[in-house]
């Protein structure tokens, strides 16, 4: 009875092992987690510090609920940054972020940053100007970039030379962009998902519409457009207000680095992104595996505890 019922115990983890492997979208590529680049609640170790986060300005973090880049309050700058840097030669980034505030004018917006610099305040939402990496804003208020809806979300490449347009919004140095007017105060969780696979694409959806449903903003491919990322970035976040202000807060990153045994890049039959998977696909070999060495596992715990019982049993006839 005991034997049957860790066998049944160590299969069933076994299997859940395996089932929990994840693939990216409808292709064979595998998604690992980096631990070092995601952040979730309560984000803060049990000594009031971040492992793998530095941040500062007028960032709060609140345990239970938020990483709060800027407070509703004027002239604020906050900013979260990875220790690390992002190494992967293909990553996915998707992070859940909350824009909201009081009043009719709301603003400035915030950013994420794929940069060689890290940690440096300035007048980029809040982050250094002249940076060396990708930029992508997330700008809630409009200076003067006429026929052009806000909130708007654009990419920028930056060749740690080139100053951010402040004055026309970024129009000048646009990569790639597009307009999201329901991404503050939305009634579903407002995310973003930015996939990169180097040499190949830089592709951004967001979720602000209905729940599990994304919009695509952009979607680059090369060699049509010049977007390559220094191969050595960090990660980070940061907001800002001025006359105007909000709260931009966010909520949990979740980074994977995409991993194909078989070459680098997305599914090679279409070049495009597909429906996400149900059911990992599973090679025949790997199963036989994973079953023999659960099989042989098997026999070593019920080797062990038939000696067991023989030692038992002669013990206790040792004693009469």
């Amino acid at each position: 009875m005991w034997f049957s019922q860790l066998a049944s115990t160590v299969v069933g983890l076994a299997l859940s092992v395996s089932a929990a492997t994840t693939y990216w979208q409808d292709t064979d590529i595998k998604m690992l987690p980096l631990r070092t680049h995601s952040l979730s609640s309560p984000y803060l170790d049990s000594d009031m510090h971040s492992r793998w986060w530095d941040f500062g300005g007028d960032t709060v973090i609140r345990t239970d609920q938020y990483v709060r880049l800027t407070s509703e309050r004027q002239s604020q700058q906050g900013w979260i940054f990875s220790r690390v840097p992002l190494t992967a030669t293909n990553w996915e980034i998707e992070f859940e972020f909350k824009l909201h505030g009081s009043g009719h004018l709301h603003g400035d917006g915030f950013a994420l940053w794929l940069t060689k610099q890290r940690a440096i305040p300035g007048p980029v939402f809040g982050s250094a100007d002249k940076f060396e990496g990708l930029g992508i804003f997330f700008d809630t208020y409009k200076n003067n970039r006429p026929g052009t809806s806000f909130p708007y979300v654009m990419a920028m490449l930056g060749d740690g030379q080139t100053a951010y347009d402040q004055a026309h919004d970024g129009k000048e140095n646009e990569l790639a962009g597009c307009s999201a007017r329901g991404i503050r105060d939305a009634s579903v969780p407002t995310k973003a998902k930015l996939t990169y696979f180097q040499d190949k694409s830089l592709t951004l959806d967001l979720q602000y519409k209905s729940d599990g449903s994304w919009t695509n903003c952009f979607s680059l491919n090369s060699p049509e457009t010049n977007f390559n990322i220094p191969s050595v970035a960090y990660l980070g976040f940061s907001g800002e207000t001025g006359e105007v202000t909000d709260n931009h807060d966010i909520i949990s990153v979740t980074t994977n680095n995409l991993y194909d045994h078989h070459g680098t890049g997305p599914n090679r039959r279409s070049g495009k992104p597909g429906r996400a998977r149900s059911t990992p696909k599973k090679k025949s070999g790997g199963w036989l595996w994973f079953f023999f060495k659960t099989f042989l596992f098997l026999g070593a715990v019920g080797g062990a505890y038939v000696g067991y019982t023989i030692y038992r049993t002669s013990k206790r006839q040792s004693r009469f």
